[in-house]
Order: structure tokens, then C-alpha cells, then sequence
């Protein structure tokens, strides 16, 4: 009797648990399936009714104080003597760097990435010849600090780069690289006091003065990339004379065919 009463005993909890996970038994006992939440998606509306210069000036050191996520995207585009009426111009894709994108640090506060970090300052030595390491033929660097540590010139066209004709949005990229022309004219070349002078066949830029822009997983929950390399932070912001998408790391200036 005592292991038919056993029997019986799992031969019902088997039967509880079916029942309980029976599609038209949303409730039993008190339990319910998730089915019975109506869900009901969201989507945040990405039109930001201002222009790309309005967004820019109020999240670096204008009308929201508390927000400066671009203010050193604004300071480099000062120091480089770059017009903000650029961001005013209709019909543009405009790529903006939050600071990380620019200058990132570590827990300890140690500058571990971003532009300042990936193009560092080509060191010279006491008669001013860059000092270039035999194997890499690349020079030996030290980080940037500040914007001025560069080449006015080469900021400049750093940010002309980032600045694309034509309107590109998710629904107008798909998995292929897409070409995007931008403000930066062809044949630019960085100058050498940081290591982008070195970089691209000595180059630095685009020679077509071009960048790609694609979706990595092809549908709208996909990032959108930049020069096969870098994944936005966030993008598809609509101003009412273009879109933008901003990036939290350095981005090449260049597309890696050349």
C-alpha cells in the first residue's frame, strides 16, 4: 500500500504540472501564464524637433548644463575653427562623438581610450626628428590632452570627415557597406604629429573622402557601423535637417580597403 500510495502521489503531481502548463489553462490554482499581461511595445519617438547644431549646443555647454555628453566634440570643433552653421545645412547624415568617443578613462582615471588614446602624439627627439621604431616603421607616442595637441588643420578635416551628404537611416542601410560621401575633400592627408599622419599608407584620411555605414544584424535592433569598425552608442536621432548618430569610441577616418 505504501508504494501504490507513492505512485499515485507522482502519478498526480505529473498531472498538476501538465495542466498547468496546458495552453488553455491560463489559470490553476491561483497560477496564470504570462499571456494573460497584455504587452503593449513602445518605441521612443526619435524626432528631436531641433537641428543637429540645437542638439549639439544644448548637450555640451548650453541650454542643459547637467548634460555636456558633447562638449568635447564642440571643443575640437572650436579649436579647429569649423562654422556650427555646418550643422544647420539640410539633407546630411552628421556623426557625433560623445566624449568617450574622444577621451576615455579608466577606474583609476588612467586614459585608456578614445581618439586622444588611439592617435597619441608622435614623440621627437632633441633635433626634432620623429622617433620611429625600426620593425613597424611607426614612431614611438604619448597620448593627447587636449585638441591643441593637434594639428588645427587635421582637426578640421576630422570633422569634415564626420559630416556626410544625404539623409542615411536605419531603413535605408541593410548588412552591406553603403558608401557615404562626406564634407572632407579627396586626396586630404593628416599631418604627422600624432600616429592618424602614420596610419592608412601615411595618408591618415580617406583618399575618396568617403565612410561606410552599415547594420550589423540587418534589422532595426542592429547597430549601426562605421568603417566596418566602430558600433554607434546610440543613432537615428531625426533633427529637422538631418540625422544623427553618435559614437562612444574613436573612429577611423578611413575606410580599411585602403
Amino acid at each position: 500500500m505504501k508504494t501504490n500510495s507513492k505512485k499515485l502521489l507522482h502519478i498526480l503531481t505529473l498531472a498538476l504540472a501538465v495542466l498547468v502548463f496546458l495552453p488553455g489553462c491560463k489559470k490553476f490554482l491561483g497560477l496564470s501564464r504570462q499571456e494573460d499581461f497584455e504587452y503593449k511595445p513602445q518605441t521612443l519617438d526619435p524626432n528631436i524637433n531641433i537641428s543637429a547644431r540645437q542638439f549639439l549646443e544644448n548637450r555640451s555647454y548650453g541650454a542643459t548644463p547637467q548634460d555636456t555628453v558633447f562638449k568635447w566634440m564642440r571643443l575640437g570643433l572650436e579649436y579647429a575653427g569649423i562654422d556650427l552653421a555646418e550643422y544647420e545645412k539640410p539633407d546630411r547624415t552628421f556623426i557625433f562623438l560623445h566624449n568617450e568617443a574622444i577621451r576615455r578613462f579608466d577606474g583609476t582615471g588612467k586614459l585608456n581610450g578614445g581618439l586622444f588614446f588611439t592617435y597619441p602624439l608622435a614623440q621627437k627627439d632633441g633635433s626634432g626628428n620623429y622617433i620611429v621604431d625600426p620593425v613597424t616603421g611607426l614612431p614611438k607616442t604619448t597620448a593627447a590632452t587636449k585638441w591643441s595637441d593637434y594639428d588645427k588643420e587635421t582637426v578640421k578635416n576630422y570633422f569634415l570627415y564626420l559630416i556626410g551628404q544625404g539623409k542615411l537611416n536605419f531603413t535605408d542601410l541593410n548588412n552591406l557597406n553603403k558608401d557615404v560621401q562626406s564634407l572632407l575633400p579627396p586626396n586630404t592627408t593628416a599631418t604627422k604629429e600624432s600616429l592618424l599622419g602614420w596610419v592608412n599608407g601615411g595618408k591618415g584620411f580617406d583618399q575618396e573622402g568617403k565612410f561606410w555605414l552599415k547594420i550589423r544584424s540587418n534589422d532595426d535592433l542592429g547597430p549601426i557601423v562605421f568603417n566596418d569598425n566602430a558600433s554607434d552608442r546610440s543613432a537615428g536621432y531625426i533633427a529637422t535637417n538631418g540625422i544623427i548618430h553618435v559614437y562612444g569610441v574613436a573612429l577611423q577616418p578611413f575606410r580599411p580597403q585602403q
